[in-house]
This record gives structure tokens, C-alpha cells and sequence, in this order.
């Protein structure tokens, strides 16, 4: 998950750029961040985050959905959809609208586009790893299966996660660990007041 927004306490037509903040979640059954394997809890701990602060959520699934109406989760639809992604985050972030963008980054060359365009937008990035043991990521998988109701737009299940699972590489900078199978209030608080510093 990534955040962008704007340095609280600054007014509109001040001479100096407000910074915005950028919130980038990753998620995945064990314990790197940047990284999401499918369904263990990322995008509901985005809307917590997002209930907090004044952030637009830009969700990959969503996204993918609307690119790819039957999608099949295959590198070449990943970097079509995080092309698209990017492009988006850095036009928000130019326009000064904070976002929390809830998506895979299973791989640290794909975060580094992100610190680039903190960089260029002089966004301020929080990096957030969402995890959950793998047995807890299982029983989610298996109930949404069995409801036959998605509680958002992904449709990847265990086996997309299984196959992205060993994909995972460390993050390089500093950042926040949830796991979803616990009480997140903590971390969502320590966000919270990352961002008013």
C-alpha cells in the first residue's frame, strides 16, 4: 500500500509546493513487505486507513477489472495494469490529491517506480507490508470462494497466490508491518501520525 498527500498546515497559494503523501500497501502470507498475494485482508485494512485520512484509495484490482474484464493474472497484464497504475498516481499526486494505492508489489524493481515519483512529485511515500500467516490466507481464499460473492474486484485465489508467493523480494526502505490476522488499530495510528509529522 502506498500513501500520498499533502503536509497538513499548509494553505492554498503559499509559495512553497505542499508535499503530498503516497501509501503503498504490499501484502503476503509471510513476513516481506511489498508484496501481496491475493486476499489476506490488504484492501479492508486500505479502507480502515482510508476512514482516517482524507486519501483516495486506487486499487489494482479495481483497475485490472476495468482493463481486463476476465482477467488471468499474467506478467504481460501486470505491467500493462501497473503502467496504467503509475501514470495515474503520479497525475493525482501532481494535482495534489493524496492516494493510498492498495496493490501487489511483489517485486522491489516495481516499488523503485514508486520512490521515483515520490521523488518527482515530492510526495512523501509510506510503505505498508499487509500479511497474514498462510493457513488464515487459505480459509479467506476458500469462504470468498464458497460465498461466491467477492468482497471487492479481485477474483484471484489460492492458486494466484501460491504462484506469486515465492515471487517476494525484501523492501529496501523503511516501512510499517501489519498483519491482518491481528488487531490493526496500532498501525493504522502510527500511519495516521506519520503523516502529521
Amino acid at each position: 500500500m502506498s500513501c500520498y498527500g499533502r503536509q497538513p498546515g499548509w494553505r492554498c497559494g503559499e509559495a512553497k509546493a505542499k508535499p503530498q503523501y503516497l501509501t503503498s500497501t504490499a501484502g503476503e502470507a509471510s513476513a516481506y513487505s511489498g508484496q501481496r498475494p491475493a486476499r489476506h485482508g490488504q484492501s479492508f485494512f486500505c479502507r480502515k486507513l482510508a476512514e482516517r485520512l482524507p486519501f483516495l484509495i486506487l486499487a489494482s484490482d479495481t483497475n485490472r477489472r476495468i482493463l481486463f474484464p476476465s482477467p488471468r493474472y499474467e506478467d504481460s497484464e501486470n505491467r500493462r495494469l501497473f503502467s496504467a497504475c503509475h501514470a495515474l498516481i503520479e497525475e493525482l499526486l501532481r494535482k495534489g490529491i493524496p492516494v493510498i494505492f492498495d496493490a501487489t508489489n511483489v517485486a522491489e524493481h516495481h516499488r523503485e517506480y514508486l520512490y521515483r515519483v515520490a521523488a518527482r512529485t515530492r510526495a512523501r511515500l509510506i510503505l505498508v507490508s499487509v500479511e497474514a500467516p498462510a493457513e488464515v490466507v487459505r480459509q479467506r481464499l476458500l469462504a470468498r470462494e464458497e460465498a461466491g460473492v467477492p468482497q471487492d474486484d479481485s477474483e484471484a485465489g489460492w492458486a494466484v497466490y501460491n504462484r506469486m508467493r515465492p515471487q517476494r523480494e525484501r523492501v529496501s526502505r523503511n516501512h510499517f508491518v501489519v498483519d491482518t490476522s491481528q488487531d490493526i488499530t496500532a498501525v493504522i495510528h502510527k500511519i495516521v501520525r506519520a503523516t502529521k509529522r
